[in-house]
Parts: structure tokens; sequence; C-alpha cells
């Protein structure tokens, strides 16, 4: 067995998703590649930085960088655990090279659309599970990961909610959707069921009954992109481009543009609490439910 393929069982055992696990191994198979048959075990931090400097050179934002970087301290710090090394070169680096330091070009926000062009986009979806996608998009914001994990189970009907799949970047697991989305939701469910000739549990699935994937996502927003004009693939500017996180940014944004408290929109979004009060600052489900009801925006669809 190679080292990546034990580090990959050792993650699978701690719970790591594939869609996770695959990420990682490519980051940290390229690192490999780079060392060039040098001990990966060997490895000072004037490797680590020289990794970083070849990256930007061929143009690596630094958000990609980042992640490189996490998937290769992870890797280390997995050889620790087994005592294969006693340190990880990652950490000093990573702090030192990557912290608040961006290329001009990256210094942008993400693209944020009206919701009269949100509303556009689930218009132009002719099939009803990628208006349905669409829709649960932008209405919960939810991760891309989280939204294909998604299992019929987990929407409880009775008060209009989901239930996700815990992740390490999320804390609270509960999300809301309106009328709009319940709508479009039973829509879907409807067909659904026609499709789904294995029996599975996944909510979105093929015309063929198998799960959708990360490029089914990707596919469908690019598509609608390019057609409304928000989405240029060919573009270097992070403002040009339209992806499922813009959507997680579209609702952040309209909900606080709407008056919705600070700390509702954090409980909505799953955000990590990082202050210590923040802990035992508990908020009530019925009225967290209340505030979305009356802030989410309106799209119009049907």
């Amino acid at each position: 067995m190679t080292l990546l393929e034990a580090w990959a069982t050792d993650a699978e055992i701690r719970g790591m998703s594939p869609r996770t696990i695959r990420n990682y191994r490519y980051r940290i198979a390229n690192f490999m590649r780079f060392l060039d048959g040098k001990d990966i075990f060997a490895v000072n931090k004037i490797d680590i930085r020289d990794f970083i400097e070849e990256a930007r050179k061929k143009g690596h934002y630094t958000g990609s960088i980042a992640f490189s970087l996490a998937s290769i301290s992870n890797f280390y710090d997995w050889a620790i655990f087994e005592e294969l090394t006693d340190k990880n070169p990652v950490k000093e680096v990573r702090s030192r090279y990557l912290h608040s330091y961006k290329k001009d070009n990256e210094k942008r926000d993400r693209q944020l659309i009206s919701i009269k062009q949100a509303a556009n986009m689930i218009d132009y979806m002719v099939d009803i599970r990628d208006k349905a996608m669409m829709t649960v998009l932008f209405k919960t914001g939810v991760r891309r990961n989280e939204l294909l994990s998604m299992e019929v189970d987990d929407i409880n009907w009775n008060d209009w909610s989901i239930t996700l799949k815990q992740t390490a970047k999320r804390s609270n697991r509960v999300v809301f959707f309106d009328q709009e989305a319940a709508t479009i939701l039973s829509r879907w469910l409807a067909v659904r069921e026609e499709r789904n000739r294995n029996g599975i549990k996944a909510l979105w699935i093929s015309t063929i009954g198998r799960p959708a994937t990360e490029k089914t996502v990707i596919y469908m927003i690019s598509k609608a992109g390019i057609a409304l004009g928000v989405h240029n693939p060919k573009s270097s500017k992070l403002e040009e481009h339209f992806s499922a996180h813009c959507c997680r940014h579209w609702f952040t944004t309209h909900l606080r543009r709407s008056g919705m408290p600070r700390e509702f929109i954090q409980e909505l979004r799953g955000d990590v609490r990082k202050e210590a009060i923040d802990i035992y600052d508990h908020i009530d489900r019925e009225e967290l439910r209340r505030s979305y009801l009356s802030h989410i925006p309106k799209l119009g669809i049907a």
C-alpha cells in the first residue's frame, strides 16, 4: 500500500467524504510530483515556500494554493499520528506566505445578482429538478456539497426545513425554505418518484435515476449563467463568474439588506462560532424560522 493509499484509508475511517478525499488526494499527489523524487518526510519550509512560488508563477489563485497546503498539511498530520515523521513543515510557512496576501486581481467580491436575475435563472431552466435545485441554493444559502448530500427524508414538511449532513464547516445543520421553494420541491418530488427506478435516497437524481454530481450543478449553473449574461467562463475576473457559491453570497447579502439580524444570518449560514460568548447565545428555532420567512426574498416563480 502506498503512502497516499494509506492516508486515504485513514481519511475514510475518520469520516471524510469521498469528494473531499478525492480532492485532497489530487493536491497531495501534485505536491509529490513537485518534489520530483525527494523524500516527502525530508521536506522543509524552503521546499514548501518554493512550492508556493511555483504555484503563483503558474497563475494559481491564493485560495487554490491555500487549499493545496491544507491538503498537504492534512497528510503530514496523518504521518505524525502514524509516527512516520515528527514535523509538519506546512503550518509556519502557510501563515507567513498566504495570510492576507492576494494578487490585485483576487481582491474582488464575488458577483452579486439582483432578485430579478435570480428569478430569471430559475425560469430559464427547463427540467423541474434543475429549477428545484437552483431554488434551494438561492433560498437556503447551502454549499454545493451540502446540496448534493441531501436526501428525501432530510426534508421536514411540518416546518419547511431541511436537516443537512454534518460537515466540518457547518455548525447549525437546519435550514428553512419558503412557500415558493415548497411548491417547486413538491413538483420535483412527484417527477423524482417516476425517475427513481433504483430506490435511492438522494434528493437530486438524473433522468435515469442516478445521484446528481458536482458536474451536474456546475453545468446547470454555467449554462443558465452564460445564457443570461452573468457568467463568463473565459474571464479571469472573479466578479464575472457565477457559481453555486454566488448563490450563498446572494442569500447572505439579500437577507442582510432586508434587515435580518446578523446573528440569525450567521445561524442560517451555519458559520462556525468564533467568539466564546457565541457558544452560549442560543437562538430559538421557531423565532429563526419566522424571521427567515419574513426576510427571504420572493422570486415570483411558480
